[in-house]
């Protein structure tokens, strides 16, 4: 991210007019759409590098491979390839992508951009409850709900807000949204929240169009119902998945039912495929990855990159595989810490700021952060609304990058964050901790019952990870704890 943007802290995005286009599904033009077709595959063309860098692709060919073979299965059965649709999407090519995030999360980006979680796919129990999810997302593509949600927002307000300063919190109370992704393509469309009857539609579409593959399509309702067991443990906090596809009604009893019909149809749904997609489950990274950095008794580590800094004590922090973020619970300051791709050299980096209109210099030094070059440069600019911020940048020569800190908060304020900046952006040191640098994440194993039991009579001697207990277990199984297992089940454990 340039060091300009982060100036930028009220973004408003005004979206050109409406475009009269074929509904896919119902072959008749509507207007309520903000994008042509070919504008669509665009528009997913660029939000995709920017979700990439967000969240990580998870690192497994046969898992990337896995869901790309069945999503572009179930795209072949989809409206998009059958006759009178429009020759655009009709050549849309899809993309299957699975994110390292460990939250239970699946998403769709117009233009045939569809993401999956290795977070989602250590839930899920078969293949069918996969081509259900997978369906749904498509669905998303094929209804243009995207595009419908950006005219909606358009229409509706005028304009799309994306960050903002005001009241007593000056990043408007939503710190990590407005600061980690200012302006970009993937965050307008990711703020953007379907309507009940677009996720109507996703889920009756994602149902045929696993049906259509010869699924058992009614295994989706076990899935979310495994969802809101999810946000119960959670304290009524909704899974992400949850949240941005809001439930159109009963999601389980629906899925069901439209299962059934199908089936009444005589379109057969035999498979489940539950041991052939628990052999991809296996391995699979679970929860935090430790190798990407992690925070432990007020010091974030990064094993995969070698370097430590401390975290002020009152800030949380968002880590990210490009940059890290710390906020005060105030959210009147934060810092970012990324990797400086466009400067060779931490000297460099500081002078491009120095260099820039609009700032005023307040003071620059040179010195090491343990034992490594370093460079600051402090300065005073004035935001969009007239309010007065001061910014500390810090660059520090590390491993051949340029690791950037910038500190930022109203020039009144800074007595209070100004020592916390300057703390942890001195702090920064090179990792040599052989503990910490060999730090394994935790990943999902697999295990057969050899004797008819209950589940938590199976799991309940076994050593579990920190902050997993019996009941995750048993959600991320979709079983009950107390539910009496077949000999011979397979199951899966955390390790």
């Amino acid at each position: 991210m340039k060091s300009s943007v982060l100036l930028i802290l009220f973004v408003t995005l005004f979206l050109g007019g409406c475009a009269a286009s074929l509904n896919p599904i119902s072959g008749r033009r509507a207007f309520n759409y903000a994008y042509l077709p070919s504008e669509e595959i665009e528009v997913g063309r660029e939000a995709d590098p920017q979700i990439i860098a967000q969240y990580g692709l998870y690192d497994d060919p046969e898992v990337t491979a896995y869901v790309d073979s069945l999503g572009q299965a179930l795209v072949a059965l989809s409206h998009l390839r059958r006759e009178g649709v429009d020759p655009a999407f009709a050549n849309m090519t899809f993309h299957f992508r699975v994110l390292d995030s460990p939250v239970v999360n699946a998403f769709a980006l117009p233009g045939g951009y569809i993401y999956v979680t290795r977070g989602l796919m250590a839930h899920l129990e078969n293949e069918a409850q996969l081509a259900v999810v997978i369906g749904h997302e498509i669905g998303h593509v094929v209804g243009r709900h995207g595009s419908k949600a950006v005219w909606r927002q358009q229409f509706g307000t005028g304009a799309l807000l994306l960050g903002a300063i005001g009241g007593q919190a000056i990043f408007g109370g939503n710190a990590a949204e407005n600061i980690l992704n200012m302006g970009g393509t993937a965050t307008q469309l990711l703020f953007l929240k379907y309507g009940r009857g677009a996720e109507e539609e996703s889920d009756q579409l994602g149902v045929e169009y696993a049906a259509l593959a010869g699924y058992d399509a009614s295994q989706g309702a076990a899935f979310f119902r495994s969802l809101k067991r999810l946000s119960d443990q959670a304290g009524a906090e909704l899974p992400t998945l949850l949240s941005s596809h809001p439930d159109p009604g009963n999601r389980e009893a629906y899925m069901a039912e439209r299962s059934a019909l199908l089936e009444e149809r005589g379109m057969a749904q035999p498979k489940v495929g539950r041991e052939s997609y628990l052999r991809f489950v296996e391995g699979l990274v679970f929860g935090e990855d430790p190798r990407q950095g992690y925070v432990e008794a007020g010091t974030f580590h990064h094993p995969g990159l070698a370097f430590r800094f401390p975290i002020p004590g009152t800030f949380q922090v968002i880590n990210q595989p490009t940059q890290v973020l710390m906020v005060p619970d105030s959210q009147q300051a934060f810092i970012l810490m990324q990797i400086n791709q466009e400067y060779a050299r931490a000297r460099d980096a500081a002078e491009a700021i120095t260099s820039q209109e609009g700032v005023q210099v307040v003071e620059s030094g040179i010195g090491q952060a343990g034992g490594l070059p370093m460079q600051y440069v402090v300065v005073d600019a004035t935001n969009s609304d007239g309010q007065e911020l001061r910014i500390r940048y810090q660059f520090v020569d590390h491993a051949g990058m340029v690791i950037q800190f910038t500190g930022m908060s109203l020039r009144s304020a800074w007595p209070t964050y100004g020592p916390a900046f300057s703390a942890t952006m001195s702090g920064f040191r090179e990792e040599k901790d052989p503990a910490i640098l060999s730090r394994k994440p935790d990943r999902v194993t697999l295990s057969r019952v050899s004797t008819s039991q209950p589940f938590h009579a199976l799991v309940g001697g076994v050593p579990l990870p920190q902050g997993l207990d019996v009941l995750s277990l048993a959600i991320l199984n979709q079983v009950e704890v107390g539910e009496q297992l077949s000999a011979g089940r397979t199951y899966k454990l955390v390790r």
